[in-house]
């Protein structure tokens, strides 16, 4: 059973972090056929075509098991809703971020170490999951399904009608948008006005040029993020005078609106914004590469962290049923289902087909050179993304890197004052 004293102090946390209550109670539950019902709730509605087809697959095929998929439009506000009723399901589908590591921190979550499945998932994205643990937990709490990719997608059509070249270090990416802003075409758009996608290439060169753990090494106290963020703070400056004039009039959907018609050769986003894109222009010949943020090229890494992830609820009563959907969930044909429907990249080894937009970062994919997103490890609360356009806006690097420790002690006292009583205690590994 949940450790309740624990559980209720990271409650809190869970509930100011996402708006999402997690849930305590029985699962598994019998349904009127006599099979074991095992639902799932997620946090993917962009996805409920892929998820219906699933449902669909799993219940034809099993006899003994009946599964229910929930794909609400307001997950959070549902399961909270739920949590309050004590009505859990088996099966959550979250993202690997901080929600993730409170809902861990909270103990809601089954170990699921002995499911025999995770041997087939991709070493880095069960890294990835292990780093976002506030302190080190024995066990493993989610199979990781599906990830994004995040660098610079650019229209593969402009690039070959001006032999323009991918560029592999940051020197060669300066050369390359003053030769495209020299010929009179715009080298990129933002749409900073939806401050969260200042974190795009925030994220994509924190890659190549700030420790993966910098925020575990801030709260041991061994580190600040003015040391270890100015570079990328300094660079990510420079692209503004590459991009349109006042990016912080444009939202999001105006950017992957221009890009699509062309109004750019290239745009710092994720994978995730290709459906908008192609909505717009589904003729459209997109491509990426891994943002080139530094002058080594061997030493790049891919921004890509995990979209979409399966838990079970501690206090689920049949685990070995909810153990085969998840088994079902990771059959080759079924990951598919969720690549062709989402432009996805599969956390499981294996030979999938993936989006040809993938294509520049499929050497890096294969060969797991990747590191998770840094504001997957940033609460909410603090608003990094408006701290990223402010100082976009503003200009003073000091000023900015100053307030970013400042207001990162602000929102984790709480949390480093744990982090530090743990390795006072343990030692850091």
């Amino acid at each position: 059973m949940i450790n309740k004293k624990r559980a209720a102090s990271g409650l809190a946390a869970v509930l100011a972090a996402a708006g999402l209550g997690l849930l305590l109670g029985g699962c598994g539950n019998g349904s009127d056929n006599g099979k074991v019902q095992i639902e799932m709730v997620h946090y993917k509605p962009e996805a409920v075509k892929a998820f219906e087809e699933m449902e669909k697959k799993f219940n034809e095929t099993h006899d003994d098991i009946e599964l229910k998929i929930s794909s609400p439009k307001d997950a959070m506000t549902v399961l909270k809703t739920r949590f309050i009723k004590e009505d859990a399901p088996d099966i959550i589908g979250i993202g690997g971020d901080v929600n993730f590591s409170n809902f861990v921190d909270s103990d809601m979550l089954a170990d699921i170490s002995d499911f025999e499945g995770l041997s087939s998932i991709k070493q880095a994205y069960l890294d990835i999951d292990k780093n976002l643990e506030f302190i080190p937990m024995d066990g493993v709490y989610a199979v990781p399904y599906v990830a994004n990719a995040a660098g610079i997608l650019y229209n593969r059509e402009m690039f070959e009608e001006n032999n323009w070249e991918i560029p592999t270090t940051w020197d060669e990416f300066i050369t390359l948008l003053d030769t495209i802003q020299a010929s009179g075409q715009q080298p990129l758009y933002f749409g900073f006005k939806d401050t969260w996608t200042c974190l795009a290439p925030w994220n994509a060169m924190a890659c190549d040029l700030a420790p993966a753990d910098v925020c575990q090494q801030v709260n041991r106290g061994e580190t600040t993020f003015a040391e270890e963020y100015r570079e990328l703070s300094e660079k990510i400056i420079q692209l503004l005078p590459y991009a349109q004039a006042d990016p912080y009039a444009y939202s999001y959907n105006d950017a992957c609106t221009a890009f699509a018609r062309g109004e750019s050769a290239m745009y710092c986003i994720g994978s995730y914004a290709v459906p908008q894109i192609l909505s717009v222009n589904p003729e459209m010949d997109i491509d990426s590469f891994v943002f080139p943020a530094n002058d080594n090229a061997d030493e790049q890494l891919l921004n890509s962290g995990v979209d979409l992830q399966f838990s079970v609820m501690k206090d689920c009563e049949n685990k070995e049923a909810a153990y085969e959907v998840l088994n079902f969930l990771l059959e080759d044909e079924t990951v598919q289902i969720y690549l062709n429907d989402q432009n996805a990249v599969p956390c499981k080894e294996g030979s999938f087909t993936l989006p040809s937009m993938l294509d520049g970062m499929k050497e890096y994919i294969e060969a797991g050179k990747m590191v998770d997103y840094q504001d997957h490890y940033y609460p909410a609360e603090m608003s990094v993304d408006a701290l990223i356009q402010t100082y976009l806006m503003e200009g003073d690097t000091d000023a900015f890197l100053e307030n970013f420790d400042v207001q990162w002690i602000r929102y984790n006292r709480d949390l480093i004052r744990k982090v530090q009583d743990y390795e006072a205690k343990h030692g850091s590994n």
